[in-house]
């Protein structure tokens, strides 16, 4: 299951940093996840200061 951010994404990036697929973007609100890219590995959710992505 692929992972998404809520709303509580600072903008800060360290998730789009970390992710060795390359699925994660800025968005219009906040970063934002390619479900269909996403690996599932979890190293955007442990990366995450404020705990805004979660398993979808």
């Amino acid at each position: 299951m692929a992972y998404v951010i809520t709303d509580t994404c600072i903008s800060c990036g360290s998730c789009a940093a970390d992710c060795p697929a390359g699925a994660i973007a800025e968005g219009a609100e906040h970063y934002e996840i390619d479900a269909d890219a996403c690996m599932e590995c979890g190293a955007c959710a442990a990366t995450c200061p404020t705990g805004a992505i979660e398993e979808q």
